[in-house]
């Protein structure tokens, strides 16, 4: 996806950027539930709040930036990607479940004739 190179050296600017943007999450979480009376708009924009305080915090840093750049260029992979219709979904579906259908009953009959081969045979035991 990225032709970017790795970089594993960051300074401790960028790594008390990214730990504030970690407690600006978890400060819009920890909102979004304090304020359990409110109504959900205030709730949704306290963590809307927090998530976009720790973008912007993440943005400022190389490492945050990267990883920015990183889900982005996720986003734009899975777009690319071709999903089958419905139709084609329900066919493997199917096929799916005829294969675990054929996959147990051939478990049960292995089974079956493993106990009837020892208990019944070798071992002499009858139920």
């Amino acid at each position: 996806m990225s032709n970017q190179p790795v970089q594993t050296v960051s300074t401790s600017g960028d790594k008390a950027k990214i730990a504030l943007a970690v407690c600006a999450v978890i400060a819009g979480v920890a909102g979004f539930y304090f304020l359990a009376g409110k109504p959900t708009y205030m709730r949704a924009g306290a963590l809307v709040a927090g998530l976009i305080a720790a973008i912007a915090l993440a943005w400022t840093s190389l490492s945050g930036r990267s990883f920015l750049n990183f889900a982005k260029e996720a986003v734009r992979e899975t777009k690319k990607v071709v999903w089958p219709t419905r139709k084609e979904a329900l066919q493997i579906t199917l096929i799916v479940f005829g294969f675990v259908l054929v996959m147990a009953l051939f478990l049960w009959g292995t089974d079956k004739l493993l106990e009837v081969l020892l208990y019944d045979l070798i071992l002499g035991w009858k139920k």
